[in-house]
């Protein structure tokens, strides 16, 4: 039996959804105002994300129920995803003190590195490491962050909708290159759940995603690569390279103002992508730059580790090398007033 009617079904659902909730936002002021911290103008409905969630939760389900996808992927991306989002959706409705944030990220990454079993031995230049009980650890700490910085990227429009839906068509492009095309339906049907809303948020965005959406994106990305992980090692390696503009901008801008003691989780505007938008003086160039990154630079490196063997630590230092090299030249990091930049 085929299942392709899920594509259009969930891009309309998702386009139809994220209209609902754009007029939900407007009728209850759910507004991000612009502030001197905003990289944008005029004063947007937030909050367009839960259109992601709840179509993807969805396909989920029904993944699971037509055998399509495991119980445990199932059970991990339905817990971390459903936990990420309400604690998300709360403080985009109202304020949720960090510490509290921070607990249900936590308790939402043990769930997903739970269910998927942790983290697998990993071949790194060569050596293969059994790291155990710690490799969990780490695995947790990894939720952690990418469901974090892809919050702190969600900062232009476009920008993280793009992302979405690049990362994870190169994802299941991966899988069937690999031949496991029964692998293929999550990663695509999240890229069809976001390009639902992506078409709402593109620049000029009419609706932001809000924390419900950017923080559900991050740790469903997070939960497919260790899940990928288990099927075969060179695919975490994959799914790293293949977020390497998200993981480098966020992950440099963060140890930059971690050396120069600012408060990490204060609102600023210096992740380079901030930097970059102020230059060209709109949003556009770079969401449209990150795609062609995506798409022409990371995702060939990535179908090299899978398809021709590439080892996956050298392939990811290839990768990363121009993508740290374009945070330095954004500024990634510095405090806003350092430079006559934009």
């Amino acid at each position: 039996m085929t299942y392709w009617w899920l594509i259009p079904v969930l891009a309309g659902l998702s386009f139809a959804l994220t209209a609902l909730l754009r007029g939900y936002a407007l009728s209850r002021s759910l507004m991000d105002i612009p502030n001197q911290r905003s990289s944008h103008s005029v004063p947007t409905p937030r909050g367009g994300g839960v259109a992601i969630v709840v179509t993807f939760l969805a396909a989920v389900v029904v993944l699971f129920c037509t055998g399509l996808m495991a119980p445990a992927a199932s059970i991990a991306l339905l817990g971390a995803g459903g936990i990420t989002a309400l604690i998300g959706f709360l403080d985009d409705h109202g304020h949720v003190a960090a510490r509290w944030r921070l607990l249900a990220h936590f308790f939402a990454a043990a769930w997903g590195v739970f269910w998927i079993g942790g983290l697998p031995p990993l071949a790194i230049f060569g050596v293969t490491l059994q790291m155990g009980w710690l490799g969990h650890l780490l695995a947790v700490i990894y939720l952690v962050w990418m469901l974090n910085l892809y919050n702190f990227m969600d900062g232009i429009d476009g920008i993280a909708g793009v992302e979405a839906v690049t990362i994870c068509l190169g994802g299941g492009l991966l899988y069937w290159v690999i031949g496991m095309p029964e692998l293929v339906w999550p990663p695509v049907l999240l890229a069809v759940c976001a390009a639902g809303f992506l078409c709402w948020n593109f620049p000029p965005a009419k609706i932001f995603m809000g924390d419900a959406g950017s923080g559900f994106l991050g740790i469903i990305l997070g939960v497919l690569s260790l899940q990928a992980a288990w099927i075969d090692p060179a695919l975490l390696w994959a799914w790293l390279i293949l977020l390497g503009v998200f993981i480098v901008d966020a992950t440099f801008t963060l140890l930059r103002r971690l050396i120069r003691g600012d408060r990490i989780y204060e609102a600023h505007r210096s992740h380079a992508y901030q930097f970059a938008s102020r230059h060209f003086g709109k949003h556009l160039p770079v969401t449209s730059a990150v795609a062609v990154i995506n798409v022409l630079w990371l995702l060939p490196i990535a179908v090299c580790v899978v398809y021709f063997k590439m080892d996956g630590a050298g392939a990811l230092t290839l990768a990363y090398v121009p993508l740290i090299l374009l945070a330095v030249k954004f500024r990634a990091g510095q405090l806003e007033g350092s430079s006559s930049h934009k």
